[in-house]
């Protein structure tokens, strides 16, 4: 694969929000020089080479032919107008004083009217919408907008950074393009915007993360989509806060065979996320990708003794003071020799879009990179970049990786296989 990347790579978020502003306001303060990229594992992160004692280990941005951040422009829709300047201010998640060094930046970008329905996002009113006569419609006018782009920019992807649309389960009109097409002649109720979102980038040829809950592209008329066009997909839901925390600690009682008998949760902020999660539908939705990452790793059938009755909860509160600095509370009850409780107790006081933003940032310039990676192409979801996600899509019928380190080990051995490196596999048997 070739080290060299030029040009342009046009970045298109759609929810130009807290995560959206945060993430390319911290684009331009580190281009100009006024802040370190940390939390990107791009970024900041090495990948060892070969053998220890080589001592072979180069930044993933030098080793990888990533986008530099000086060529990312930016563009997107959101349902609220105003620049990002505006929105930025609104987030209340940088100070003033940073989005002051970098305010004619972020006022000369605005974004385009979203597609939005009520039905899908019961608690937020738009101001900034498309208008159109069907779902159709809708997406012919995102294509419109991602073609006026293209003629701008040499690459594209498409990111979800918007709010968290209600629980939906695939029913017939997802299962392929052509009846997802039809569907959306005859305005399906059953299509989100989300989806328009998602068909209309993969259509262009052009990668789609997506960074929410939501079901978007884990369907089989976006899979189809995404072999058929070379654009390749990847979600669901960006592993910040507390689940990050959990895909950490999980996998240390795991390893040491641990007992788990309760896993309590508990969140509570105040910003868009949580206003939006304070209805009972999007909450599900979330639910899911939360509640999932436990069985998963501690594998409690082949573990009934250990695992077998863990009393799992998980809950949001919305609390407008917090805004975007989210507390994360966790209770765990554990055993250990003889049957003997213990407890951990955790308190997460973290920044939700400080967490999200480098995740985005990261997803952006790797799914720029699978599009022009033959071998990842045309594989639809990329499972590699679970790493970055609550709920990792997979291929059919595969179950998610989320221990952490495992997920961490073959990303790295995806980029080691498609630059053409020895896979480290930590045998020391050879």
């Amino acid at each position: 694969m070739s080290q060299e990347v030029n040009g342009k790579l046009g970045v298109m978020v759609v929810g130009m929000g807290a995560v959206a502003t945060t993430m390319i306001a911290g684009v331009e303060a580190i281009r100009k020089g006024f802040a370190k990229p940390v939390g990107s594992l791009t970024q900041m992160g090495t990948i060892r080479l070969g053998k220890r004692t080589e001592n072979k280990a180069p930044f993933i941005r030098d080793f990888v032919p990533l986008a530099k951040i000086d060529d990312l422009i930016f563009t997107g829709w959101d349902i609220f107008g105003g620049n990002l300047y505006e929105a930025a201010k609104t987030a209340h998640v940088l100070d003033r004083d940073q989005l002051e060094q970098i305010r004619p930046f972020l006022e000369g970008i605005e974004p385009m009217p979203g597609v939005f329905d009520q039905r899908f996002v019961t608690r937020l009113k738009p101001k900034s919408t498309k208008a159109g006569h069907s779902k159709c419609d809708f997406a012919q006018q995102l294509r419109a907008d991602i073609q006026t782009f293209k003629q701008k920019t040499d690459r594209q992807v498409v990111i979800w950074c918007g709010s968290t649309e209600i629980f939906q389960e695939p029913i017939a009109v997802h299962q392929t393009v052509a009846s997802f097409e039809k569907g959306l002649v005859e305005n399906d109720p059953n299509i989100a915007p989300s989806q328009i979102y998602a068909y209309a980038a993969l259509k262009e040829g052009i990668p789609f993360v997506n960074g929410a809950p939501n079901l978007t592209v884990d369907l089989p008329c976006m899979i189809e989509l995404s072999k058929t066009n070379g654009a390749p997909i990847c979600g669901k839901d960006f592993k910040s806060g507390q689940t990050f925390i959990k895909t950490v600690l999980a996998p240390a009682f795991k390893a040491r065979m641990l007992g788990v008998s309760g896993w309590y949760s508990t969140n509570i902020l105040g910003n868009r996320d949580g206003e939006v999660l304070d209805d009972p539908d999007s909450f599900k939705t979330k639910e899911e990708t939360k509640l999932g990452v436990l069985d998963s790793i501690l594998q409690p059938q082949l573990y009934p003794e250990l695992y077998g009755d863990i009393y799992h909860k998980v809950r949001i509160n919305y609390y407008p003071p917090r805004g975007d600095n989210k507390e994360g509370w966790d209770n765990i009850d554990i055993f250990g020799w003889l049957g003997y409780p213990m407890q951990l107790k955790v308190d997460f006081l973290c920044r939700d879009s400080i967490l999200a933003a480098p995740l985005a940032l990261d997803l952006v310039l790797l799914m720029d990179m699978a599009a022009r990676t033959p071998s990842l192409r045309n594989k639809g979801v990329q499972e590699w970049l679970s790493f970055y996600f609550k709920a990792p899509q997979t291929a059919e019928r595969l179950y998610p990786e989320h221990d952490l380190f495992i997920q961490l080990m073959k990303l790295k051995n995806t980029l080691r296989y498609v630059m053409g490196e020895d896979l480290i596999t930590h045998l020391e048997l050879e």
